[in-house]
Parts: structure tokens; C-alpha cells; sequence
């Protein structure tokens, strides 16, 4: 799993260390604070994928949604796009909404992706917590449960490789059905993200899918519990122990004032938009300091200021695995860059000092 030369560095649970970036791909602004087209958006996601790579980072990962301001809605074509400029940098999804596509059709994209790259392809499985896809392709959230469930199961038999016999509820019989392409090294390493289910804790240990956990808000610590109930839960049932990440948004600057006064405005913008539609309380700028503080969920500052806090969650979580979620709509390209190179050449390496000492 571990991407070469840095990840290898230090160790957590008896796994490489491996510090990712993921990004949603929100819309962007210009320098001079005007929106950019979503097509320019999604050339500069490519560009920043290219430069993690340069910077260090181990992996770079494109979340799945359908929205105006979050336009990238096929991530996998833009991580293609990146495979073809990079050599190392492992590149995956954060994460695939597998409850409203085919399993078949995710398997074969991260298997091509897996091809195109020579083996760095990554999937993260998820149900949804952003539930545009829904009503897009047509799935009722009714059956927001048995989607997960009965996808999950048939990609699980899809990764065994060979002719596939599964029959569900949620799709037509596969009936010893060749799918291609396959996998180069029988392998693609596939995580199931977790923001809150411990039934989804369960599902990923029974079927052998490494742990995501997805923290965006509160404390980080309520999350323990998810870590020590998925080794119960490989220990059940027969598994070795696997990698558990962690994924938490935020932002980096050259200051911590400097950050603070990038990634808030539009922190409050974007999740004051999302409470009106789900009913929950907006941010104030009073839960957002809560949130930056020590005992928050969001990595906002200098490298100094964040690395002890991604290093204090990691060990709490028993993580070996830590991926920043960066970028918010309106933030720059050109803010983006900083936030990565600063990431990858500053944070990463004093938090594995950190773990190390």
C-alpha cells in the first residue's frame, strides 16, 4: 500500500506510514477573486495532483460529487490524467459513491486506472453523505442501506478475480461472468470510509477493505472506539489486521493568521450553505476556532501549528495512514499550491519525526 521512498519512513500499528491528499474539487477563484469554469477546475486539480507528487506526498485522491460548485463528478479520468505525469504518487478515489453506480463499472475504471498507473491505484467505498448522486442516477434513498450492502458484497467478489457468480436485489445476476480488465498483480487495494457507521466498520473488516475513517467535525477522539472495534471485528472474523487512515479537512499557510483568514470565510460559506439544506446548526466563527483548536477535527495553520495536532490524532486513532482533505470553494489555485508544497515538504516530514520520537 505504502508508496516508495518516504512512506516507508516510520511505522504505526506494524504498518508504513502514508500521508495522502484528497480533494473534492471545488470550484475555484482566480487571484483576483473571480470563479473560475469548471473546466478550469479540473485542469487544476490535474496540476495539483502532478505537484504533490513533487512535493512528497505519498497519495493524491479525487472524491465523487455532482454539484455546481463541487463539479468533479468522474475523478477517475482526471487521476488518469495525473497517472500519465507522475511515477510514484499513489492515486485513488475519497470516495467512489458506490450506492448509486455498478460495482462492475467502478471495478473496471480503478482496474484500467490501476493499469494506466502500473499498480498505484486506490478506491475508497462509501454510501454517501453527500446524496446528489441519488436522485442523478435514479436510486431511491429508501434503499440507502441494501445499496451499500449488496454493491459492497459483489465488488468484494469482483476483487477475487476470476468468472463471478453473485445475485442480489440492487442490479441483474452475474452468471460466471468474465470482467475485465484484470488486475496486472491480482491486487487493488480498497478502503471502505466511515464518517459515523459503525455497521460500515463491520463491513469493511468482514470483507477485507481497510478503514477510512472520515473526521469533519468534532472530536477527533469519539473515533477511537471505530479503531478498536474494527480489529474486534478482523479478529472475528479470521483476518489479519489491516491500515486504518484518517481523513480531515483543512487548509496550510505560510501563518497560522494566514490560514485562518483564508480557509474561514470560505469554511463558513460552504457549510453555512449545507446546514440550510440538511437542517443543522451553522458554523459560527466561535465553533470554527473550537474546531482549529487542539481538540477540533480541522488541521488549520503553519506547518508548526498542525503537525503536532496530525500526529496526536493518528496516535490516538492507532492510524498509520493520514490523508488531508484540502481545498474549499473560492480558495485560489494558487493557494492550493502553497497549501501542497507546505504539506508535503514541511508537515509530512516533522510528523514522522513525531511518530518516530
Amino acid at each position: 500500500m505504502a508508496a516508495d521512498g518516504g512512506a516507508a519512513e516510520g511505522r504505526a500499528g506494524g504498518f508504513p506510514l502514508v500521508f495522502g491528499l484528497n480533494t473534492f474539487g471545488d470550484t475555484t477563484n482566480d487571484d483576483d477573486g473571480h470563479r473560475v469554469s469548471h473546466a478550469q477546475t479540473i485542469r487544476d486539480v490535474v496540476e495539483e495532483g502532478v505537484f504533490a507528487e513533487q512535493a512528497g506526498v505519498d497519495f493524491f485522491g479525487i472524491g465523487e460529487h455532482h454539484t455546481d460548485d463541487i463539479p468533479l463528478s468522474a475523478g477517475d479520468v482526471a487521476l488518469a490524467a495525473i497517472a500519465a505525469r507522475t511515477s510514484r504518487i499513489r492515486l485513488g478515489s475519497s470516495v467512489t459513491v458506490l450506492s448509486s453506480d455498478d460495482p462492475v463499472r467502478v471495478f473496471q475504471r480503478f482496474s484500467t486506472l490501476n493499469a494506466v498507473s502500473s499498480g498505484r491505484a486506490e478506491v475508497i467505498l462509501g454510501r454517501g453523505s453527500s446524496i446528489d448522486s441519488f436522485p442523478l442516477f435514479g436510486y431511491d434513498l429508501n434503499d440507502y442501506e441494501v445499496l451499500f450492502e449488496e454493491k459492497t458484497a459483489l465488488f468484494a467478489e469482483l476483487l477475487q478475480g476470476g468468472p463471478v457468480t453473485w445475485e442480489g436485489t440492487t442490479r441483474a445476476p452475474l452468471v460466471k461472468q468474465d470482467v475485465v480488465p484484470h488486475l496486472e498483480d491480482g491486487k487493488l487495494t480498497t478502503w471502505i470510509g466511515v464518517g459515523g457507521s459503525p455497521e460500515s466498520v463491520v463491513r469493511a473488516a468482514r470483507h477485507g477493505f481497510s478503514l477510512m475513517l472520515a473526521i469533519i467535525g468534532g472530536s477527533p477522539t469519539r473515533f477511537a472506539e471505530f479503531s478498536a472495534l474494527y480489529a474486534r471485528a478482523l479478529e472475528h472474523f479470521g483476518r489479519e489486521p489491516l491500515p486504518v487512515g484518517i481523513h480531515i479537512p483543512g487548509h496550510i499557510a505560510a501563518t497560522d493568521r494566514e490560514a485562518y483568514d483564508l480557509f474561514w470565510p470560505r469554511y463558513r460559506d460552504m457549510f453555512g450553505k449545507r446546514a440550510l439544506e440538511r437542517g443543522y446548526a451553522p458554523p459560527t466563527e466561535a465553533s470554527f476556532r473550537r474546531e482549529i483548536g487542539p481538540a477540533g477535527s480541522l488541521v488549520v495553520g503553519s506547518p508548526e501549528t498542525v503537525a503536532p495536532k496530525i500526529a496526536s490524532i493518528m496516535t490516538t486513532l492507532g492510524a498509520s495512514r493520514f490523508d488531508l482533505k484540502y481545498g474549499m470553494g473560492a480558495l485560489s489555485h494558487s493557494a492550493l499550491m502553497t497549501n501542497i508544497e507546505l504539506y508535503g515538504t514541511e508537515v509530512v516530514p516533522r510528523v514522522r519525526e513525531l511518530l518516530a520520537g
